[in-house]
């Protein structure tokens, strides 16, 4: 078949290599099931001649046997009416005395046949295929008995008749196979018209996304539950993911952009006034260096929540993490950053571990913590309980910090989003921690509730699921 496929040149479209190949088959497929008719009806119409051979010289042998024994042969050389009826007009016999000399004719198609049998092999009916005056006959050859008579009845049966009909079966399946293949290329290249539709489809989508973007929308409008229709179903969701790919990397270059130009410029605000004064005053320079560290530390803060936003990687599905380790770290870090804060932890019911990993469990509940001390206008104190259950865990966060408005809550978890209030405190974070908190919330199954009220404080509700 690979071979078959190798004749059709490359740079043929699939349209019509589909139609050639499809053609090919159908010959071939046609001319092997007619070979094997063919075969199959020489052979049978070839023995129904020779069996017609036989039961004619049989018919005509038992015609004279059946006669009265006074019955003579000249009786039957004055009157052959009879043996002519048995005998086919294109078929010849003669009666010979075992001298081979001819007493009898009926019909006169063929030349005769020389006799070449002894009597003991003419006990039963000899039957060969000859050729006779440059035609294919069957020549039967038997023992016969006319009244006092006996001899030898020699049949020849012409097969011309079979010839004209093998030929004109055989014209009849060479015309009938030219149709089928001219019919077969024709509804091969109106089928591949049709299945390959789609491809074209897709084809012309991929070049407009090429030339235009993501702006082209893609529309399919085959929707059959095929191998193509998976193709389509895969390409699309394939572009999905690119197009959503594509939208974060913009997204982070556009964040980026925005959120680094301010510590960028205030970096280099402070570089220059140590370049004019901060070389002659310690407290100018002092001042000026600690603020641009402290940029530079917000920066990379920044650049590391942004990539982790970016990243659409994959949900381990076995992975288990030990709540009472990541809180007991993250309580131990954030002491040495805010050592005024204050961190209860209390635990309830039979130790579990959720399914979610330890590093995306961490960085949950560091940024909630975080946001509980950082937006506090007292000394902050952060309750945390720990409800063990059948099937989930229960985690509350709960804070004393300055408190969310309503109308400001539902926006908490956009990018860079920061209460206005909030900017009067100690100077937030980049605005990104909720949103990654929110995004691997959601990665990883767990619901979110938050209440908060201005001046009290917020509670943040996390419900995890036990694998």
């Amino acid at each position: 078949m690979k071979k078959l496929l190798n004749l059709i040149p490359n740079n043929q479209s699939l349209k019509k290599k589909w139609t050639i190949s499809t053609a090919i088959v159908i010959f071939i497929s046609y001319a092997a099931i007619c070979s094997v008719i063919y075969i199959a009806l020489y052979s049978w119409l070839i023995q129904n001649e020779e069996n017609n051979a036989i039961r004619t010289a049989d018919d005509l042998t038992s015609f004279f046997s059946s006669q009265d024994n006074s019955i003579s042969i000249q009786d039957f050389q004055r009157n052959t009416g009879l043996s002519k009826a048995i005998v086919n007009q294109n078929q010849t016999v003669r009666v010979f005395n075992f001298d081979g000399y001819e007493v009898l004719r009926i019909n006169n198609v063929n030349s005769a046949v020389p006799l070449e049998f002894s009597y003991k092999e003419l006990d039963h009916p000899v039957v060969s295929k000859q050729e006779v005056d440059d035609e294919d006959v069957y020549v039967v050859n038997k023992l016969v008995t006319i009244g006092q008579f006996h001899g030898i009845l020699q049949l020849i049966h012409p097969l011309s008749t079979f010839h004209s009909m093998m030929q004109y079966v055989l014209t009849t399946m060479l015309i009938a196979g030219l149709g089928a293949i001219l019919l077969a290329g024709f509804m091969g290249y109106y089928l591949a018209t049709i299945l390959i539709r789609p491809l074209q489809d897709l084809r012309d989508s991929m070049l407009s996304i090429q030339n235009k973007g993501f702006e082209e929308k893609i529309n399919f409008s085959y929707d059959a539950d095929d191998e193509i229709g998976d193709l389509l179903k895969l390409y699309v969701s394939m572009m999905a993911d690119l197009e959503n790919s594509f939208a974060k990397q913009q997204q982070f270059v556009s964040d980026a952009s925005h959120e680094l130009r301010t510590p960028i410029q205030a970096i280099e605000g402070h570089l220059s006034l140590i370049k004019r004064w901060g070389k002659n005053d310690p407290a100018v320079f002092e001042e000026s260096l600690n603020t641009s560290l402290l940029e530079v530390t917000r920066m990379k803060k920044m650049i590391e929540e942004l990539l982790d936003l970016a990243r659409s990687e994959e949900r381990d599905i076995d992975a288990l993490a030990n709540v009472k380790e990541v809180l007991s770290s993250i309580k131990n870090e954030l002491q040495i950053i805010y050592p005024g804060a204050n961190i209860n932890i209390v635990e309830k019911g039979d130790f579990k571990q959720p399914n979610i990993s330890e590093n995306a469990l961490a960085q949950i509940l560091r940024n909630i913590i975080e946001n509980g001390i950082r937006y506090n206008d007292k000394s902050p104190i952060i309750d945390i309980e720990v409800h063990y259950l059948s099937e989930s865990i229960f985690l509350t966060i709960k804070d004393n910090g300055i408190g969310i408005s309503k109308e400001n809550l539902p926006f908490i978890f956009d990018r860079f989003y920061r209460e206005d209030v909030s900017r009067k405190n100690i100077g937030g974070g980049t605005g990104l921690g909720l949103s990654i908190t929110k995004m691997l919330s959601e990665k990883y199954q767990i619901e979110m509730d938050v209440a908060s009220t201005v001046g009290v404080g917020t509670t943040f509700t996390l419900k995890i699921n036990i694998s």
